[in-house]
């Protein structure tokens, strides 16, 4: 069920600005060119570093969306879905979130003792793929709450090619108009508190040839093309992108390189009449950005009661609630050879007050279980919230890998959450003992088993 914006507690409150807290974000943005995932992927995600990150945030490109292979991803998860998973569950994360529209795939991972405070999730997706109705091109999206704080992941793939620099910002602006989310504090991308935009994004570097691209590539000079990368260049004129912050391009452009090696593209391309095609020029085409919410602009000349009355609201939240992000880490990473993109890695510091730090329910498993009969968990509310006819409790194995690995749930009946605050009682179905879920762990699990179903 998607939950209603709950109110905070004055104790919470109190809570959340008594301290800041620091969470560590771990992105990858990476054309994959419908290959299969590597073998290895502890460098792309850093699994040896001694600072793990909170949450991974994966924006994928081209994957693979022939006929049989998205039919089979339908029905199970996508190869590169499944890899995400196996790699990151025996460290404790949990795939809270993904989204896929054709060859676009967006995976959010979040570790275990944060995903009761995640709540509200939404995805979204857009085409802008032949006129808008495919969807080789476009966005997607996740929308969610992390401790109070509306936070948006856009993952895009836009328009190729040298000459179409303003059809990509077209396609962009054009995704951020039309993906809208339910709720009243972020209806629209703009308006979440945080906003990260990242993909193949596809812009190029216009005007330098080839020799001297390569010339600044080889002696690792890179701000000699800033100045001409067209994401740069656009920036300059459209009060959108100005709103992006980015790191800096101090790492080689991404695309476009010969499969398994570390050479920038050598092939000759075929054309209609000859085989003497140009070699593509290097580009940082994909790219990570990301937008903090700007300050609410001044009351004065706000004639609308409701408007002054939103700027407040805004103010209030800023103040109390501070929001900071600091990039850490902005690079490419040359070791993948499967794709003819490098992927891209960003790193983040998010530094928050939390609005809540108390899960909504709290789970407990009563009596002795056996796989004879079913189990009896019994749940008490620790704050109030709207309930729909949607609400559930799953049982989930310890080590659970998504949100989608529940092995039995039950439906709650909705008057038992919405206007009772006495302990309710579910019955759980004897599956969940034949797989050897135990009490003691659904105990250990409670405050997150809660959070994550009963929203």
């Amino acid at each position: 069920m998607e939950e209603e914006e709950e109110q905070p507690s004055e104790v919470e409150l109190k809570k959340g600005r008594d301290e800041g807290h620091k969470f560590r974000l771990h992105m990858v943005t990476w054309n994959v060119a419908t290959a299969d995932p590597p073998n290895d992927v502890t460098s792309l995600l850093h699994l040896d570093s001694p600072k793990s990150p909170d949450l991974y945030v994966i924006g994928l490109q081209e994957v693979s969306a022939a006929p049989l292979r998205f039919l089979s991803d339908i029905t199970f998860d996508d190869s590169w879905s499944q890899m995400f998973m196996s790699v990151l569950a025996p460290r404790k994360y949990v795939m809270v979130s993904s989204i896929r529209m054709q060859g676009l795939l967006l995976l959010f991972f979040s570790k275990l003792e944060h995903i009761a405070f995640i709540r509200d999730i939404q995805t979204m997706y857009t085409r802008t793929g032949l006129f808008g109705y495919w969807g080789n091109k476009g966005g997607v999206s996740i929308h969610l709450s992390l401790y109070g704080h509306v936070l948006c992941f856009l993952n895009c793939h836009l328009a190729a090619h040298m000459n179409y620099a303003s059809e990509r910002v077209d396609e962009f602006e054009y995704i951020m108009d039309s993906q809208t989310f339910d709720g009243k504090k972020a209806q629209r991308i703009v308006d979440h508190r945080l906003v990260f935009w990242f993909g193949d994004l596809n812009f190029r570097i216009q005007d330098h040839g080839m020799h001297f691209v390569r010339n600044c590539i080889n002696s690792q000079n890179f701000k000699l093309l800033w100045s001409k990368d067209q994401l740069n260049m656009m920036k300059q004129k459209e009060q959108i992108l100005q709103e992006f912050e980015e790191g800096p391009l101090d790492f080689p452009p991404t695309y476009k390189f010969d499969l398994n090696s570390d050479t920038y593209d050598s092939r000759f391309y075929r054309t209609w009449f000859d085989f003497n095609s140009k070699k593509r020029k290097p580009a940082w085409t994909d790219r990570i950005l990301w937008r903090l919410r700007p300050k609410a602009p001044p009351i004065i000349g706000q004639d609308d009661d409701e408007s002054k009355s939103d700027v407040l609201k805004q103010l209030d939240e800023d103040e109390e609630f501070p929001l900071k992000i600091r990039q850490d880490l902005y690079t490419s990473n040359m070791e993948y050879g499967v794709s003819d993109h490098k992927p891209v890695v960003g790193v983040f510091t998010l530094e928050l007050r939390k609005v809540y730090d108390t899960p909504l329910v709290r789970l407990q498993a009563e009596g002795d279980w056996s796989a004879d009969i079913d189990a009896l968990v019994i749940y008490s509310r620790l704050q109030p919230f709207s309930s729909s006819a949607w609400d559930w409790v799953g049982l989930y194995k310890v080590g659970f890998r998504s949100v989608s690995d529940y092995l039995t749930y039950t439906w709650v009946k909705d008057d038992e959450v919405a206007f009772n605050e006495e302990i309710m009682q579910v019955h759980e179905s004897k599956v969940a003992l034949e797989e050897g879920l135990l009490p003691e762990k659904i105990n250990h699990l409670n405050q997150s088993v809660a959070g994550l179903n009963l929203q």
